[in-house]
């Protein structure tokens, strides 16, 4: 008798689940009339300049392959950029490549390096990508709860799990942060960067969010040891191209050699058209995300203080477009439970907070890249949601 089919695949794949998020996500399309506050993606068009060099590149059928790492003007584009925003020095043509978003770069720089074995070391609450990708390639994740820590990883805990964790090979860290939009000063950075010179751990900085900072300046963390780090960045979040599938990766020459290996694999090249899209962004598009960081910032206060108002509490984001809300005590705790009820009864969509790992228990995630009308009937919502449950608890 044969197999079954299923039998014949990857166990790692077998073995997966569907990312809570898009099932919670496909619940709440699925219903009418719902306000959705899950969505991790600007509500902005992307800048008209950047859609009409697309277009002009199709015009001029500039539609075939680029070589794996990207088309060469685009990333002495990229280069400029990186050295004029953040002060990092990137050889363009053996220390960038162009990736289909940073999904993909986390996903080929995890296939390069990781071996059956080894540890990934993830502050949690995280994006939800990690862990499962860590497994696929026959790793363990090790989560650091950050809950109680402001969420923010501490010195002295790095070093604790470093320790204690002989086979951890890559350090993988997110900020500004999703979900909590959490992000760090330049010394504590510095004082992370002092612990991690100490083993043979990669960095894999994802700092996706990176110009949607709302106080100082956003500082890059292979600046600080560039050695051990592999910069991913693009321009989803900045630009408002989450669909456009365009990401970067950086980092030292021998690296980014071996990165191109899995890259080239999994794409060949990424879109040529998105690539010219890039080359205008990066090129002329600098200072694209300052309207739009202003309006996030209006939002982010708007939404803040409605919460806090109606009992929930959650740090200020100092970066990102999340706010990461703990649930009031007079509240039912499950977040999965809470979410699913607030979505049906006041057809309201937020995250729980447990979607996103270790720590992120009692939580709830909402997205304020969305209208400020959408924002002012989610703090209705939630208000008359948190009335009337709140009372039946007397």
């Amino acid at each position: 008798m044969k197999k079954d089919p299923i039998s014949l695949m990857k166990p790692e794949v077998v073995a997966m689940k569907q990312q809570a998020i898009f099932a919670f996500n496909a619940r709440a399309k699925s219903m009418d009339h719902v306000i959705n506050m899950t969505i991790g993606e600007p509500n902005f068009p992307t800048p008209e300049h950047i859609k009409e060099a697309a277009i002009k590149a199709i015009n001029n059928n500039e539609t075939h392959y680029t070589v794996p790492e990207g088309n060469h003007q685009v990333l002495k584009a990229v280069s400029k950029y990186l050295n004029k925003k953040y002060d990092l020095d990137y050889d363009p043509e053996s220390q960038i490549l162009t990736t289909g978003g940073v999904t993909e770069g986390v996903f080929s720089a995890f296939n390069a390096i990781l071996q059956p074995g080894d540890e990934v070391l993830i502050p949690s609450p995280s994006f939800t990508i990690y862990g499962p990708d860590a497994k696929f390639n026959k790793a363990t994740p090790i989560y650091l709860d950050t809950s109680e820590s402001n969420f923010k990883v501490l010195p002295e805990d790095l070093r604790q799990l470093l320790e204690e964790h002989k086979r951890i090979k890559i350090f993988m860290f997110n900020y500004p942060s999703n979900p909590t939009g959490v992000s760090y000063t330049e010394d504590e950075l510095r004082a992370l960067a002092d612990v991690l010179k100490d083993y043979d751990v990669f960095v894999l900085s994802d700092e996706i969010y990176s110009e949607l900072v709302y106080n100082g300046k956003h500082v890059s963390f292979p600046k600080l040891l560039p050695d051990q780090t592999i910069l991913l960045n693009g321009l989803s979040k900045s630009h408002a191209m989450t669909g456009w599938r365009f990401g970067i990766v950086c980092g030292p020459k021998n690296i980014i050699a071996q990165i191109n290996k899995i890259h080239e694999l999994a794409t060949t090249s990424i879109s040529s058209i998105s690539q010219q899209a890039a080359l205008e962004a990066y090129s002329n598009g600098l200072d694209d995300p300052i309207a739009m960081r202003k309006k996030y910032q209006e939002r982010r206060d708007v939404l803040y203080a409605g919460l806090k108002k109606i009992g929930f509490n959650c740090p200020v984001p100092d970066g990102a477009f999340y706010l990461f809300a703990k649930i009031p005590e007079n509240l039912n705790q499950d977040d999965v439970q809470l979410a699913n009820d607030i979505l049906d009864e006041e057809c309201l969509a937020i995250l729980p907070g447990s979607f996103f790992g270790v720590g992120g228990e009692g939580y709830l995630r909402l997205s304020y890249a969305a209208s400020i009308e959408d924002i002012e009937g989610c703090l209705t919502k939630l208000t008359d949601y948190v009335q009337l449950h709140s009372q039946a608890t007397v």
